[in-house]
């Protein structure tokens, strides 16, 4: 089971992004009285009571950005509701309710997680009354909070901890969920054909035949599976009607339901920008992923495969360890073969490793290749455990996350793929400061 998603929201000033820093407890967010100045989702892991989740800050709902970044503001708000489990809507006790908090209580009009109503700026107990008339909301669970007082921030994380989805006991071998995407006529429904072993799809040689997303469910060898095709995507500059608009969103969605995703490209094109956005997407949402190409019977014995896969490693570096398939969909043929890596990336991401297993690794690393000096001293790992599975998520604590680079962290991920049962799928890695550390309970003493 994935790490709980808990996502802040709110109209802009409201003091999101002091809540985050202050659940948190890290100066990690830009806090500042101009209005806008969030605009990127930022994340950060949260531990409270044994009890991981991570908590998203977003930038504030029904402002226009002064550079024109207005609609990709809102697109990073969207993908934190879309993906959360939790929704914080925060709101300002000494402006009282305002037009734009109704806006965004209009935007969490149908989305169907818990949502708590956070009074934020409440610094004295005689204000909260003043937050009983944000119960006009009509949205939320209320509570009131000061963040520079410190007011309440154990009762809000004990909130979240009861709405949080339960963790998932069941032993049962769930369905795999398969989204097919890429850019328009790759062959995906073509592919969907073959799979069902019928004409459940329609097929068609012109481009944007499918409007919607779409689930196929199919058995093979005794295993279910449900096979999403999506519309097919071009160029934002390109999308001319609705139809094209909320196709993008519904394969973004498609994206997000996924156990597995297969990303199409046709075997006589090059890689376009389109196919960058969409393998982008799946990055963010850390889905694992087979890159597929598709119609190759039109290129076999002229272009070897080392070619695709050079090329492919080289468009999509962060993805080294993707797998690359190549196949028929008319035909069927090879499709058995992806079928089967796709299920064992699936129980990849389904796997767990024991604290035991993960910090024997973790002291090899470290002898095999030492951190460097930050500030002139050698920075400390303590332990690592595994938090959650799809992804992995591997929690590291140590005495100072800043003191690790991108390029050492890049190292600890590389060892736990090669060496775990976590290959070919993305992994989550936080470091996160260990509180009253002792250095001689440290692995790299």
């Amino acid at each position: 089971m994935p790490v709980p998603q808990v996502a802040i929201v709110g109209r802009p000033n409201v003091g999101k992004s002091s809540l985050f820093n202050w659940l948190a407890r890290r100066r990690l967010a830009i806090v500042d009285d101009y209005e806008g100045v969030t605009r990127d989702r930022m994340t950060t892991l949260i531990e409270s009571e044994d009890v991981f989740f991570e908590l998203t800050d977003t930038g504030g709902l029904g402002i226009e950005d002064p550079d024109d970044l207005t609609d990709d503001v809102r697109r990073q708000i969207d993908m934190a509701i879309n993906t959360a489990d939790v929704i914080l809507l925060v709101v300002d006790v000494q402006t009282g309710v305002m037009p734009l908090d109704e806006l965004v209580v209009e935007r969490l009009r149908g989305v169907e997680r818990p949502v708590i109503l956070v009074a934020n700026k409440s610094d004295q107990a005689h204000q909260d009354t003043l937050a009983e008339e944000f119960h006009k909301l009509g949205r939320g669970r209320l509570i009131t909070v000061s963040t520079t007082q410190n007011r309440n921030r154990d009762e809000l994380l004990e909130l979240i901890r009861d709405r949080l989805p339960p963790t998932d006991q069941s032993v049962n071998t769930p369905t795999m969920k398969l989204t097919i995407v890429g850019r328009r006529n790759v062959g995906k429904s073509t592919f969907v054909n073959t799979l069902a072993e019928s004409d459940r799809m329609i097929v068609s040689e012109v481009p944007g035949t499918t409007r919607d997303s779409v689930d196929v469910h199919f058995e093979v060898d005794g295993q279910t599976f449900i096979a999403i095709d999506t519309p097919g995507l071009r160029k934002r500059k390109s999308q001319r009607t609705d139809l094209e608009f909320y196709g993008m969103h519904r394969a973004q969605r498609s994206i997000r339901r996924a156990d597995v995703v297969l990303m199409f490209f046709d075997a006589n094109e090059t890689v376009s920008k389109v196919d960058k956005q969409l393998v982008g997407y799946v990055i963010d949402n850390f889905k694992p992923c087979i890159f597929v190409i598709n119609k190759w019977d039109q290129l076999h014995g002229t272009v070897p495969t080392e070619r695709w896969v050079r090329y492919l490693r080289g468009q999509f570096p962060t993805l080294a360890y993707a797998p690359i398939a190549f196949i028929t969909g008319q035909t069927g043929k090879n499709v058995k073969a992806l079928l089967n890596h796709s299920s064992m990336l699936f129980k990849q991401a389904r796997q767990r490793v024991s604290t035991g297993q993960l910090n024997r690794l973790l002291r090899g690393a470290i002898e095999a290749h030492q951190p460097p000096l930050y500030q002139n001293r050698r920075p400390k790992l303590f332990y690592a455990t595994q938090v959650a599975t799809e992804p992995p998520t591997i929690v590291i604590m140590c005495n100072d996350p800043k003191a690790f680079g991108k390029d050492y962290r890049r190292y600890l991920l590389s060892v736990l793929r090669d060496h775990l049962k976590f290959g070919e799928v993305p992994i989550k890695l936080y470091l996160q400061k260990r509180t009253r550390a002792d250095d001689q309970d440290a692995i790299n003493r």
